[in-house]
């Protein structure tokens, strides 16, 4: 049965240049955080989820283990190891710390396999307005489970969670917008013209990453992913989605993704539902 009740905060400890970063680019890296036997734990469960996944699971590329891209979400609760992650790890103060929140709420988990030589580059985008969620207290924690090199990292654009613009999602198998421009919602820009033209003003960061190190960002910072060029190595990440106090129900004009229905949730409405529990609570 799976566990609905808030527990009490545990309080893993990172440093206010951590919550700093984070908080002014929209990325940063925990080191270190998850120890062998989490980075286990996630790594069966992510061979449970390949072996058995849901009606949800994609694949970007043909579905062969040599050159597959696939993505899998919202699992959580017919996947033991994803579960207790969530439940058990304290990754959940983490969260309500880096968000200014009193709780930590669980959106979803998200699962982003490359396997070797899966060339598919992750079109530039940001993730909020794929969601049907909407405020601004958020964090998406991407947990690699192989070694990642900076220069196939994801990469961000810092500071562009605070432009006060909404870009319209664009599908990841062939990078076209999901619909016109609207009065809130805007096509994505050249993002690498910008950078190209404006190195300093258009930054990005990316992070070299070890197993038990954790990306976090928020759900509208702008980021990318290139292919993984390795012909031997895997490229697994789980991300963890969490929100906070300020988050309400929201509808977008396409298929959210992943595609939650309503169910009694009005735009406006805070996400008490049980499909979305509060893991964390903060004094």
């Amino acid at each position: 049965m799976t566990r609905l009740l808030a527990r009490e905060s545990v309080g893993m400890e990172i440093s206010d240049d951590v919550v700093e970063r984070f908080r002014a680019d929209g990325a940063a890296v925990l080191r270190g955080v998850l120890d062998e036997t989490w980075i286990e734990r996630l790594c069966q469960g992510v061979e449970r989820n390949r072996i058995s996944p849901s009606p949800w699971s994609h694949w970007y590329t043909t579905p062969d283990e040599s050159v597959g891209f696939w993505s899998d979400y919202v699992t959580w609760r017919s996947v033991p190891e994803y579960e207790s992650v969530v439940f058990e790890s304290g990754l959940a103060d983490v969260a309500a710390r880096l968000m200014g929140s009193t709780t930590a709420r669980f959106f979803h988990e998200h699962v982003l396999v490359k396997e070797p030589g899966a060339a598919e580059r992750t079109p530039w985008h940001h993730d909020q307005p794929y969601y049907s969620v909407d405020g601004d207290q958020n964090v998406s924690m991407w947990i690699g489970l192989d070694p990642v090199p900076a220069d196939t990292a994801v990469r961000f654009l810092a500071g562009s969670h605070r432009w006060d613009r909404w870009f319209i999602p664009r599908r990841f198998v062939d990078h076209v917008p999901y619909a016109p421009e609207s009065d809130r919602y805007e096509l994505l820009p050249d993002i690498d013209a910008l950078i190209e033209g404006d190195p300093d003003r258009h930054r990005t960061v990316s992070f070299a990453t070890e197993p038990g190190d954790i990306v976090v960002f928020h759900y509208r910072t702008v980021h990318d992913a290139p292919g993984n060029p390795s012909t031997e190595r895997r490229r697994r990440a789980v991300s963890l989605r969490w929100v906070g106090d300020d988050a309400v129900w929201a509808e977008r004009p396409w298929q959210v993704s992943p595609p939650f229905e309503a169910e009694g949730l009005a735009p406006g409405d805070p996400l008490d539902d049980d499909r979305f529990p509060v893991i964390a609570r903060r004094h």
